[in-house]
């Protein structure tokens, strides 16, 4: 009898531990699609998983119409999270009308704020619908599905140019990682660097628009990103992108994409490969590799 039993626990032993050696596929299951939106001079990406939604930045407040036409089309009913990654009205001005039309579950924005019509409007539109406000701070994280995206600056709570106060998120999916930058400056660059953020990713959203105030070498040499976007509007004011930043890409073999060439520019990414596409078929990416 005792022999038996010992037989009977040795062998449900052996299948327990043949369960536990069972492959577990732990591989991403979906599709992660960034959408670079063509709002003319201004940041505007619609991030999308599984019918799951984030947006960072809105463009400007005379371009809203453009994007809520953008979000329509995409079949947008909710965005699990909005983000202002600075005060600046080609990033925050069209985010007051996206919250007016849309249910919001969570509004990031920046710690350093200036009050402006388009950030009362912004905090009108969160209470009235009770859109949770958070300040996030470096290493908060939120979940779009099985998207992890995670606040890797500003460091300092505030700068003398606000365009350094610019939250800057990594999105991660599987093996690929894309960085956004807002605006941040070299000096913001120069801090992630020597503070051992790690900062490698696939894509790049370019600073600044493409301004020489941004995209150092140190900081491009740190991320290594294969593919950069560059979102800036057609013949604009600004000479955006500025040939040093340009200079900088072509040096490191990263393939560019840009609005004022392409339109609206999407990434999609399974995880372990990243594919591009363009709203002007007639035009082609800057490749470098």
């Amino acid at each position: 009898m005792k022999k038996l039993l010992t037989v009977f626990l040795l062998l449900c032993l052996l299948v327990g531990c043949l369960g536990c050696t069972q492959p577990v596929d732990n591989q991403p299951q979906g599709q992660f699609i960034v959408h670079f939106i063509d709002l003319g001079q201004s940041d505007s990406i619609l991030l999308e998983y599984e019918g799951h939604f984030g947006l960072i930045d809105g463009g400007y407040a005379n371009t809203s119409d453009k994007l809520l036409d953008y979000l329509e089309d995409q079949d947008v009913e909710k965005l699990d999270l909005v983000v202002s990654t600075h005060m600046h009205g080609d990033h925050i001005g069209g985010l007051p009308a996206v919250l007016e039309a849309y249910e919001v579950g969570v509004l990031w924005h920046s710690r350093q704020t200036y009050y402006s019509d388009a950030y009362d409007k912004l905090l009108y539109y969160a209470d009235q619908q009770d859109t949770l406000v958070e300040k996030p701070v470096v290493t908060q994280l939120f979940l779009l599905g099985d998207v992890q995206l995670e606040l890797l600056g500003p460091l300092q709570k505030s700068y003398t140019d606000i365009n350094n106060s610019s939250l800057v998120i990594m999105a991660s999916y599987g093996e690929n990682r894309f960085l956004f930058t807002g605006d941040m400056r070299h000096e913001a660059e120069k801090e992630l660097v020597e503070a051992g953020t790690n900062l490698k990713a696939d894509v790049l959203k370019v600073g600044h628009h493409g301004s020489y105030t941004s995209t150092s070498y140190l900081f491009l040499r740190t991320v290594q990103p294969d593919y950069a976007v560059i979102q800036c509007g057609r013949n604009n004011e600004y000479g955006h992108p500025h040939s040093e930043p340009m200079s900088r890409l072509r040096d490191a073999d990263v393939d560019i994409y840009r609005n004022d060439k392409l339109g609206t520019v999407i990434a999609v990414c399974d995880g372990k490969n990243i594919t591009f596409s363009w709203e002007f078929a007639d035009a082609k990416p800057e490749y470098n590799k």
